[in-house]
């Protein structure tokens, strides 16, 4: 059924939270986007913001594989992709179990300790190395398990791709590449728990026309930013990111 009782203010929070992950999504390699269901979930359940934010990632994802379609890079992508296979398994099995705010706390505590390395001298992982191999299979893991159950996983990803110093749109082409193959195999699980229901896929519809807008954003921003303040802007996103996730899981067991 049509949802013809939807919140003002939810929606119009939830078409900005379009915007804002379409350009990062599309221009940053995400950051911001994890953000989409926090926000969101100011209004409604968190289970269910995640159920209409997910067609919207897809169909973002879609925009980008086309833009992005001959940057990326395959060692990285082969690196982390079957730990997040692994990780959307463990998610769909646990989904009922989850402890949101233990994840909140556990994955800003680690972006947070992340992006202030920024400060450090740091020595790139090549995802061709064996050491490699196992940091990607375990970042691959827990952005796989933290997407699937709040479309954040975005934090492992950088962890694993930031010290490497790619260019930016390889950066965000592999970001695009990992996310959405991950989005396309989140699907089935989250049909299989019911969490597409007619209102959610009709309030998703809705919010369609915002996705273009930040794409296109996103697109343009990319174009006119140098290497050395991409890298800046996104390791700020990831201590934001991170801040707010530790806010939310202190909040939520309401130690603040």
């Amino acid at each position: 059924m049509f949802p013809n009782d939807l919140d003002p203010m939810f929606l119009g929070a939830a078409l900005l939270c379009v915007v804002i992950t379409g350009i990062s999504k599309s221009g940053l390699g995400g950051g911001l986007g994890q953000l989409s269901v926090p926000i969101m979930a100011m209004f409604i359940a968190p289970s269910t913001a995640a159920a209409i934010m997910l067609p919207i990632l897809c169909l973002i994802d879609l925009f980008n594989i086309w833009g992005y379609r001959k940057d990326f890079h395959r060692g990285n992508l082969l690196a982390m992709l079957p730990g997040a296979v692994i990780g959307i398994g463990i998610g769909a099995l646990l989904f009922s179990h989850v402890d949101d705010n233990a994840l909140r706390l556990l994955l800003g505590g680690i972006s947070l300790i992340f992006a202030l390395t920024y400060f450090i001298q740091q020595n790139p992982v090549s995802a061709d190395s064996r050491r490699g191999k196992w940091l990607g299979l375990l970042c691959g893991t827990l952005s796989g398990f933290t997407s699937f159950v709040a479309h954040a996983g975005g934090g492992p990803v950088k962890i694993f791709l930031l010290p490497q110093r790619l260019s930016a749109r390889v950066f965000v082409g592999t970001h695009v590449y990992f996310f959405f193959i991950v989005n396309q195999l989140k699907i089935w699980p989250y049909l299989w728990l019911g969490q597409f229901s007619t209102e959610n896929l009709w309030t998703s519809l809705i919010l369609v026309p915002a996705v273009p807008v930040g794409v296109w954003l996103g697109w343009r921003l990319i174009k006119i930013i140098d290497v050395e303040t991409f890298y800046k802007i996104c390791y700020v996103l990831l201590f934001v990111a991170g801040s707010k996730l530790i806010y939310d899981g202190m909040k939520g067991y309401g130690w603040v």
